[in-house]
């Protein structure tokens, strides 16, 4: 992204957020690609490892404590969970991948519906990657984006839980994953870090959902 002036960020900050404050309901879980709506608005889909914190990334970008259930529990999210955004953007909360304590036909299940919804969905218009600040990108994570580079699904790094660790270790963990994303192909080019808890840095990840309905 070309550097924007200060006052070219706070517009672009501020069109985020009133877009966020657009109503947001639940609409269904899909278990089946059958079951998916129609591809007529723009989808965004939330996806990473099972308690990277999706859910709790959600609801803190809508402010509501419930719109998308929370767990501590890896693996709670088996379905695709679809939300309507002011009648033009699906939002989608990808099942997690990795660890689930789940039987593996399951998992096997769970993760072909994610596989096949990402390369066959025409409407999808990015894909926020989820990665723990406090781990970084683990190998699970770069077969993930592996398979995105392969299907030219355009994919962004959103890092979470930015509270749990020091503002050294992050600036050590966004390094990493700089160095990580330029091997990519498929992958923007600006990582972005928040913190559901604390509520830092959501408006630009509003902001760079809100551009894509440009």
């Amino acid at each position: 992204m070309a550097e924007l002036s200060e006052e070219e960020q706070a517009l672009r900050l501020k069109k985020g957020k009133d877009f966020f404050n657009k109503r947001c309901d639940f609409v269904l879980s899909v278990a089946n690609l059958k079951q998916l709506p129609g591809d007529d608005r723009v989808e965004i889909a939330f996806a990473g490892r099972s308690n990277v914190g999706k859910s709790s990334l959600i609801n803190a970008l809508f402010g509501q404590k419930k719109l998308a259930k929370t767990s501590s529990t890896p693996g709670r999210t088996q379905q695709l969970n679809y939300f309507n955004l002011d009648d033009r953007l699906y939002l989608v909360d990808l099942p997690g991948y990795g660890f689930a304590k789940a039987p593996k036909d399951i998992v096997k299940n769970w993760q072909n519906l994610i596989n096949t919804y990402l390369v066959g969905r025409a409407n999808l218009r990015r894909v926020f990657l989820l990665i723990d600040s406090r781990h970084g990108i683990k190998k699970i994570d770069e077969e993930i984006m592996d398979m995105l580079d392969k299907a030219a699904v355009t994919y962004q790094i959103v890092l979470t839980k930015i509270d749990k660790i020091s503002a050294k270790e992050l600036d050590r963990v966004i390094l990493a994953t700089n160095e990580k994303v330029a091997k990519h192909t498929a992958a923007h080019v600006l990582v972005l870090k928040t913190s559901s808890e604390k509520n830092l840095f959501l408006d630009d990840l509003k902001a760079e959902v809100a551009e894509l309905l440009s």
